[in-house]
């Protein structure tokens, strides 16, 4: 007969067995593998469920006081027991998200060499390339590594350039794409590329455990970002490769370049992007209107703010046939130097915005002195029915330009996007008071309900990319696609704007719940593994109607499994 899929083989034994996150189950061992494992004098007598240890872990985590406290006990956790730490993750979603990721992972990340206890993950170091082939190796050879997660850490969650602390980052991500999506941990690795760092305080910080060198640049950065895709590509084709938090003069650089040639994912330009386009296309679906016929302004064209806006206007081209020329006009970028506009020219506008440059023709007497256009005349001029704030200056949609939009449109769409909730647009409460409660909301970060004049309560959407990421992730993985295809994101996005509470109730979100987040992604991912065998881009022989039992067959879950000791079996 052959071995049931919940029986491992494992070669490990006594203080390696208990040592190894993969495999340790602490106390849960049970008695027949005690005695197999030699485990029966290295544990105590009493045998506990998962149950029982997710709450002992519970107990434990809320006698840490601060956040960031909660989250170096939850880094300690997912050190010694991956099913113990996905366990208590899975049965506390919404509270502990905000924990092991946004936004107090930023803390941990800006403190790295300082909370530094043990390495996790691959470090990938500019000083040493000659030998990265070999590093990589040394990792992932016989492993069936299904998804890099990698990052240079110039731009890390709204702090910048955090040298080899980018690792937190990748880390974290990993661990949302196991949570929410269901990925195998020991099928996923977190990468940093340390090409050195320009900020100053880790340089000269004596505890700074990573390479203290100015960032490498040009030729030579591209040299060492190609080197280690192409051994991802070699030695692991069918993975997929995620770029987190690269600076914004190589986010979609990268992305473009190998987007044809790998499976790869910007989270930063393109799952930004996709949880907005459902917000949107779920505010859409409550006016009754379409997305070709709103007027968006985009307050803060980086990284964050293009991704954005070119994912709307993909939307307006797939969802409603709009030629791409006459999407572009939609929008009203609007960067450091104002609207984003001819006489700018070259210096002040970056290449890549060049598809939403706005015509001086437009703007004759709304420039200022230095010949910019700022927020507020655009409102004025424009009569915008969205707005869409990627700025991280907190405040900068004030009373006067809300109340000047509100003008111009029935309801109001208005998101405020920027993290933390501090650099936040605007409160979603003002919005609501400033438009009589006609706005349709979503943010970057958690806010509570909104108070409508009608007294009921208004949810304000979170717009937070762990709502569709994993999915689309998982659902590209698990189909084995040679590239991941706008169409392929698209085909998520409409799934999860389908999801939407406000299509039931306009006084609802616009998004799900967090603490649904799990089930949200299953849904995701089925979307793009459909699509992705639709278009051809798939690599795996299945129908449409197989789908949705395949994605949850594979799915890893946080339970124990059976184990028989086997010399050579797993280490």
């Amino acid at each position: 007969m052959a071995p049931s899929n919940n029986v491992l083989r494992v070669a490990l034994r006594g203080a390696n067995l208990l040592a190894h996150p993969r495999f340790n189950k602490g106390s849960a061992f049970p008695v027949a593998e005690r005695k197999a494992f030699g485990l029966t004098g290295r544990l105590p007598y009493r045998i506990n469920t998962l149950e029982q240890q997710c709450q002992r872990a519970y107990d434990q985590l809320h006698t840490r006081e601060t956040p960031i406290r909660k989250n170096t006990f939850l880094q300690s956790l997912k050190d010694q027991n991956w099913v113990l730490y996905y366990g208590l993750l899975s049965r506390h979603v919404k509270e502990l998200i905000p924990i092991i990721y946004t936004p107090t992972q930023a803390e941990a990340i800006a403190n790295y060499s300082h909370l530094f206890r043990r390495s996790e993950g691959m470090y990938l170091t500019f000083a040493n390339q000659d030998s990265m082939e070999e590093d990589f190796l040394e990792q992932t050879k016989g492993r069936d590594i299904q998804l890099f997660v990698v990052s240079d850490a110039e731009a890390i969650l709204g702090i910048g350039d955090q040298g080899v602390g980018g690792i937190g980052i990748t880390t974290a991500k990993s661990a949302i794409y196991t949570l929410l999506a269901g990925i195998d941990p020991s099928k996923a690795l977190s990468v940093t590329l340390d090409v050195g760092t320009n900020n100053q305080e880790l340089l000269d910080d004596d505890l700074y455990v990573g390479w203290p060198n100015g960032r490498v640049r040009g030729q030579a950065y591209d040299k060492f970002v190609d080197q280690f895709v192409q051994l991802v590509r070699k030695y692991h084709p069918h993975s997929l490769l995620h770029f987190e938090d690269f600076g914004v003069g190589n986010a979609k650089r990268l992305l473009d370049l190998y987007h044809d040639k790998h499976a790869v994912f910007n989270d930063d330009v393109q799952g930004t992007g996709a949880v907005t386009l459902s917000a949107m296309m779920a505010a859409v679906g409550v006016t009754k209107s379409r997305l070709a016929d709103q007027r968006f302004v985009v307050y803060g064209a980086g990284t964050a703010g293009l991704g954005i806006t070119r994912q709307l206007r993909d939307g307006i081209v797939t969802i409603d046939g709009t030629s791409e020329a006459e999407a572009n006009k939609c929008f009203y970028l609007l960067d450091r130097y104002g609207l984003v506009k001819e006489s700018l020219g070259s210096d002040k506008v970056r290449a890549e915005l060049h598809e939403f440059v706005r015509p001086d023709a437009e703007w004759t007497g709304a420039e200022d002195a230095h010949g910019e256009v700022g927020l507020l005349e655009v409102v004025r001029r424009v009569r915008p029915t969205v707005l869409i704030g990627c700025s991280t200056r907190g405040g900068a949609f004030t009373e006067e330009v809300v109340r000047e939009m509100a003008k111009g449109t029935e309801r109001p769409i208005i998101f405020p996007l920027s993290n933390p909730s501090k650099l936040a647009e605007v409160d979603p409460k003002d919005a609501n008071d400033w438009t009589e409660g006609k706005a349709l909301m979503a943010s970057g970060s958690p806010f509570p309900p909104c108070k409508n004049p009608d007294g009921k309560e208004y949810i304000i959407a979170e717009c937070n990319n762990a709502l569709i990421y994993p999915g689309l992730g998982y659902g590209a993985m698990i189909t084995q696609a040679r590239t991941l295809t706008d169409t392929m994101i698209i085909a998520g996005a409409r799934r999860l704007a389908a999801l939407s509470p406000a299509l039931k109730d306009p006084d609802d979100a616009l998004l799900p719940d967090f603490q649904h987040a799990q089930a949200v992604n299953f849904e995701v991912a089925v979307a793009v593994a459909r699509q992705a065998i639709e278009e051809g881009s798939a690599d795996v022989q299945w129908t449409l109607d197989e789908v949705r039992d395949k994605i949850h067959a594979d799915m890893w879950k946080p339970e124990y499994k059976d184990f028989e000791y086997d010399p050579e079996g797993l280490r």
